[in-house]
């Protein structure tokens, strides 16, 4: 009985992750009469000193982050004991990945000083996050081209991060950097929805 429900809960992680982030995104963004999806950063909803910032930091990345976490222990744990090392390396950095998305709200922004320490952190953790799935993405590529049974998750997750990495350093330049921001986001919103249905069971 506990296993069912451990692997209900492993299964259900990912999904449950997005649909948190978003609507968290959503009402407190909409709880905020200045605030503008379209201009406005989404670590702006956490920054030091603005109403409902510690909620948001707990509802739109802490607990999103750990359940994200969760839903990549849960791929290590589906791997078999004869796995790969590139296989285990990408379990370890999708696992990585989501635990810098919880310290995104750890660590907020100073929206009054972006470059404070603070401010330095926060933006620290976030390229960690980016860096961490991206590798994870490469090894999990790497370690799929020996099994077959891991090629579609290990295509989502490089196209995913792809998406994400071309979000981060390029859209950027032809649209608002909030809007990037939430086009890097939602890549990996993309992976965490489709894990659980993709992976080997």
């Amino acid at each position: 009985m506990a296993m069912v429900v451990w692997r209900t809960w492993v299964r259900w992680a990912g999904p449950a992750s997005v649909v948190i982030w978003l609507v968290a995104l959503a009402v407190f963004g909409a709880r905020l009469p200045f605030y503008d999806q379209m201009r406005h950063p989404v670590s702006l909803l956490g920054a030091t000193g603005v109403p409902g910032a510690g909620s948001f930091n707990a509802l739109g990345f802490v607990l999103p982050g750990l359940l994200a976490a969760l839903a990549a222990l849960g791929l290590v744990l589906r791997m078999p004991a004869t796995a790969s090392r590139p296989l285990r390396v990408a379990g370890q950095m999708l696992l990585l990945a989501g635990l810098a998305f919880a310290a995104m709200g750890v660590f907020p922004l100073d929206a009054q000083d972006i470059e404070n320490r603070a401010s330095q952190a926060h933006a620290s953790v976030w390229l960690l996050w980016l860096v961490a799935f991206c590798a994870g993405a490469a090894m999990l590529r790497v370690g799929a081209a020996r099994d077959a049974a891991w090629r579609p998750v290990a295509t989502l997750a490089v196209a995913c991060a792809v998406w994400m990495l071309c979000s981060a350093f390029v859209f950027g330049s032809v649209m608002p950097v909030a809007m990037a921001q939430r086009l890097a986001f939602l890549g990996w919103a993309l992976w965490l929805a489709l894990l659980a249905r993709l992976a080997p069971c």
